[in-house]
């Protein structure tokens, strides 16, 4: 199983950006997909959470801002950001819960990160 994170780049502040994220491999099922994010010298934060279901869940610091989103049909997670600001400068990481083919139990797997750069 791996996640695979796209999107990330060089944006200017108030300008949007869209980050996409997808689950593959030896899949039965994917359960909450979330973004979190570390700016550098700050402990890594929750960004957005979406259930299966649809529920989500926002960090504070981009409500109202943000969008997530996924495709359950392509184990796959989208971010909006709109309004973007220098301090949403961080590398953004993809999590996911999976349950795996052959596993016992639903395992968290992390993506690799993708930077998001906002100039000011």
């Amino acid at each position: 199983v791996q996640l695979q994170a796209s999107g990330g780049g060089l944006v200017q502040a108030g300008g949007s950006l869209r980050l996409s994220c997808e689950a593959s491999g030896r899949i039965i099922s994917v359960n909450v997909m979330a973004w979190f994010r570390q700016a550098p010298g700050k402990q890594r934060e929750l960004v957005a959470a979406i259930a299966r279901g649809g529920r989500t869940t926002y960090g504070d610091s981009v409500k109202g801002r943000c969008t997530v989103s996924r495709d359950n049909a392509k184990n796959t997670i989208y971010l909006q950001m709109n309004s973007l600001k220098p301090e949403d400068t961080a590398i953004y990481y993809c999590n996911a819960r999976i349950l795996g083919v052959g596993a016992l139990a639903e395992s968290d797997y992390w993506g690799q990160g993708t930077l998001v750069t906002v100039s000011s």
